[in-house]
């Protein structure tokens, strides 16, 4: 076929059909738009590879298949800084008193600015909650009409399985509200035994798979044990099975800065849709303040990590090397005594080898 030029026009060129790149079809220069994007339409929707497959529960396609679904899709959107994003189950943890309760309702608060969002609360009694969001003179902080708040009834509590119980009534909340952004304080109340990890691992399919079935977003706040300001948050400072942090998407924590007792720092310890901002060179510097009635943690800046972390000195090492050596005594072993002190089973074989243990 002869090449169209700029501006010139034959009657060759104006009967010569013309193949439409989308479908292949002949059409002549004249063929409707409305033709071309139809064509298109058909590409997309309705591909020649082979139709999905199911084995058991798998349902199999060609990965492009799963790629070009996945793109009529729209990507999801932030929540909270790059820190959690839709159709995220995402972890925020802490050790105790260090305001991870403050900051997700801080959080909670900001999402319900522009849709609902219900805050799971198994920590705080309505009276407690209501003394934290209050000023001097008894005045109440108004949060917006999307945040919803709720806590369990102890007289409704049924006779079955209480795990079952709570997370079939989170289900229920979110379909009643019709509410897509959930946030549960804490995981304890999930289940009792996330230090097991078959326990842990079905408590994160049930949460999975309201994920899936519902489009959620869902935020779980856990604890982490007590651990020494001069070693940094790793995924180990998660309190409960490894297989817990496995099944997050994204996870996040608060530490308390070894620099001043008042100031707290935010790491993102796991990321899976968003970019990772906030790692040990990035992390978030806040203090715990309260203006009026609002509590809430102030941004005061960015750092490093190891800018707020405790300098070892000796008596740091010998007290670390005494935990090593009570647990020792316990029967650990070097794998459960790493996870226990948060730190590699390699260091705690040295140390072992190096106390003849």
């Amino acid at each position: 076929m002869d090449e169209i030029k700029s501006g010139a026009t034959s009657s060759h060129e104006e009967t010569t059909p013309k193949t439409n790149n989308f479908s292949g079809k002949v059409t002549n220069n004249s063929t409707d738009v409305q033709t071309a994007l139809s064509d298109l339409m058909e590409i997309v929707t309705n591909p020649t590879e082979p139709k999905p497959e199911l084995s058991g529960m798998l349902k199999i396609k060609s990965a492009n298949e799963w790629a070009r679904e996945a793109a009529l899709r729209p990507d999801p959107k932030p929540l909270w800084l790059s820190l959690w994003y839709e159709g995220e189950v995402c972890c925020l943890f802490a050790d105790s008193n260090l305001g991870k309760s403050i900051y997700a309702v801080e959080i909670a608060s900001e999402i319900a600015k522009t849709q609902k969002v219900i805050y799971f609360d198994f920590e705080l009694s309505d009276k407690q909650f209501q003394l934290r969001y209050s000023d001097d003179n008894g005045n109440l902080y108004s949060f917006s009409d999307n945040l919803l708040r709720s806590e369990i009834d102890p007289d409704l509590i049924g006779d079955g399985k209480f795990e079952d119980e709570v997370i079939a009534d989170i289900e229920g909340a979110s379909i009643q509200y019709d509410c897509k952004v959930l946030i549960v304080d804490n995981i304890t109340y999930l289940n009792s035994v996330t230090e097991k990890a078959d326990a842990a691992s079905m408590l994160m399919m049930r949460l999975m798979q309201l994920k899936k079935k519902y489009d959620l977003s869902i935020l779980v706040l856990a604890h982490t044990p007590k651990r020494p300001l001069s070693s940094p948050i790793t995924q180990n400072d998660l309190a409960g099975s490894k297989k817990l942090f496995n099944f997050f998407d994204s996870v996040f924590a608060i530490g308390r800065s070894a620099k001043d007792e008042n100031l707290r720092y935010i790491k993102q310890v796991k990321v899976r849709a968003g970019a990772f901002e906030y790692g040990a060179e990035n992390v978030i510097v806040s203090e715990i303040t309260k203006e009026g009635s609002w509590l809430h943690f102030r941004n005061i800046g960015y750092a490093t990590e190891r800018e707020h972390l405790k300098e070892q000195t000796e008596k740091d090492i010998s007290s670390f090397d005494d935990r090593v050596k009570e647990l020792r005594a316990d029967g650990k072993s070097i794998r459960e005594i790493a996870d226990s002190l948060g730190v590699s089973k390699s260091k705690i074989g040295n140390i072992i080898k190096k106390l003849n243990l």
